[in-house]
């Protein structure tokens, strides 16, 4: 199983990790949190549901990159300026739906910490994370967002997809995020083929 899901028997997916990976993985979730920001319970309509069903979230795309390819606008071509009509359409849909799409990426990042906090790791052995099929979906999610995140901070395009970091020397400060955003491809890679099997 060597740092890579397997299939379980009756569905969801397994995989064996040290305890230099579970750190990783936690400190990145950790901060994939930070990034999106803090849910329910920080604002001051939290505790009226009437409020929260029908609270307006942001109209305006966020500045900083990696949340901007976390929440992109839903009408118009990325790097292509959009035109008056695209958007308002863009605004329009982005506050009604920027507020459920962050609790569901905040879902789905603190379902992987709660994961890596339940795994007993034990000395240089590691240990097996097992996941239920609904928790492989919330690690599908997670994965996916810690590698847009790092590929946008790293300028990964979709031609090269990181493989061009690979010749970085090995004290440019880049390549352990270079490293972490090939680690967390093969994840996901192995966890979708994983559900498929």
């Amino acid at each position: 199983m060597a740092g890579y899901f397997e299939p379980l028997a009756g569905g969801g997916a397994a995989v064996a990790l040290d305890e230099v990976e579970v750190s990783i993985l936690r400190s990145l979730a950790v901060q994939l949190l930070e990034l999106i920001g803090p849910g329910e319970g920080h604002g001051p309509d939290d505790a009226d549901p009437l409020a929260r069903l029908f609270a307006e979230g942001p109209s305006e795309p966020p500045a900083d990159p990696a949340l901007a390819r976390l929440f992109p606008d839903a009408y118009g071509e990325p790097g292509v300026p959009q035109d008056v009509e695209q958007r308002a359409h863009a605004a329009e849909f982005r506050r009604y739906t920027e507020n459920d799409l962050r609790a569901r990426k905040r879902d789905d990042a603190l379902a992987v910490v709660r994961s890596l906090d339940a795994l007993a790791v034990g000395g240089d052995r590691g240990a097996v994370l097992r996941l239920s099929p609904e928790e492989c979906r919330r690690w599908l999610g997670a994965l996916n967002d810690l590698r847009l995140t790092i590929g946008t901070r790293l300028e990964v395009t979709e031609e090269d997809d990181g493989e061009a970091f690979l010749r970085l020397p090995d004290d440019d400060p880049r390549k352990p995020m270079v490293m972490a955003y090939l680690w967390l491809g093969g994840l996901q890679e192995t966890l979708v083929e994983a559900l498929m099997a």
